[in-house]
C-alpha cells in the first residue's frame, strides 16, 4: 500500500534537519502533549513546555512563535501517527471498503485512550482525515477519489461528531456510541459504494 505522507506544519519556523535537533523537537511535543493532558490548552504556556522538556526556553521558539503553533505541529505528528497505523493495520485485512472504516474507526479511538494530549489536540481539522479517507476507499474499490470526496467528507465529519460525544463524559469512550458511529459510517458509505462505478464514471463524463 503507498504511504501517505503528512505535511510539515506551514507554521513551523525551522524543520529540523539533524538527528539532535529532531529528537529536541520532538520532546517539546511530548512535554506539549503531556501538559494538555494535565491542564487543557487554555493553562498551556510555552514556558511550561521548555521546563517540561528540560531545554532552554529559546529552543522553542527556534520552532514555534507561539502555543497555538505547537498544538498545530502535534495535530499533525497525531495524524502522521494515525496514517501509519491504518496502513500497518489493513495490511493483514481483507482489501475491502468496510475493513476501512474498521481500522480507522479502531486505530482512532485507541489513541483517544492512549495517546498523550489527543483528547485535547487530536488532528489539524477534519479535512487532511477525509481527504485520506477517500484515497483509501479508491484504493479499495477502484473508485474515482472524485466521486467519494464529498462522501468521505461527510462521513468524517459525522463521525468526528458522535466520537467527541462519546468521550466527553467517559474517559475510554462509550461503547454504545462508538458501535453507532460504525453503524453510522457503514450505513452511510455503502449509499455511495455499492453503486456501479461504471455508471458513475459514464455520469462525470
Amino acid at each position: 500500500m503507498p504511504s501517505h505522507p503528512t505535511p510539515t506544519p506551514t507554521s513551523m519556523r525551522r524543520v529540523p534537519v539533524q538527528q539532535r535537533s529532531a529528537e529536541r523537537l520532538a520532546r517539546i511535543l511530548d512535554a506539549c502533549a503531556e501538559l494538555l493532558d494535565e491542564a487543557g490548552y487554555e493553562a498551556l504556556t510555552t514556558r511550561a513546555v521548555a521546563e517540561r522538556a528540560g531545554v532552554p526556553i529559546g529552543s522553542v521558539y527556534r520552532f514555534f512563535g507561539n502555543k497555538r503553533q505547537l498544538a498545530d505541529a502535534l495535530a499533525h505528528r497525531n495524524l502522521t501517527e494515525f496514517t501509519e497505523r491504518i496502513e500497518r493495520g489493513l495490511e493483514d485485512r481483507e482489501g475491502s471498503w468496510q475493513a476501512v472504516i474498521d481500522v480507522m474507526l479502531d486505530e482512532y479511538v485507541a489513541m483517544k485512550r492512549t495517546v498523550p494530549g489527543f483528547v485535547v489536540v487530536d488532528f489539524a481539522g477534519n479535512d487532511l482525515v477525509a481527504e485520506h479517507l477517500t484515497e483509501l476507499l479508491a484504493e479499495h474499490t477502484g473508485r474515482n477519489p472524485e466521486l467519494l470526496r464529498r462522501a468521505g467528507r461527510v462521513a468524517i465529519e459525522a463521525a468526528d461528531a458522535l466520537l467527541q460525544l462519546a468521550f466527553r463524559d467517559a474517559p475510554q469512550g462509550d461503547p454504545a456510541l462508538i458501535a453507532e458511529t460504525r453503524t453510522l459510517l457503514t450505513a452511510y458509505l455503502a449509499q455511495t459504494l455499492t453503486h456501479d462505478p461504471l455508471a458513475d464514471a459514464r455520469h462525470v463524463g
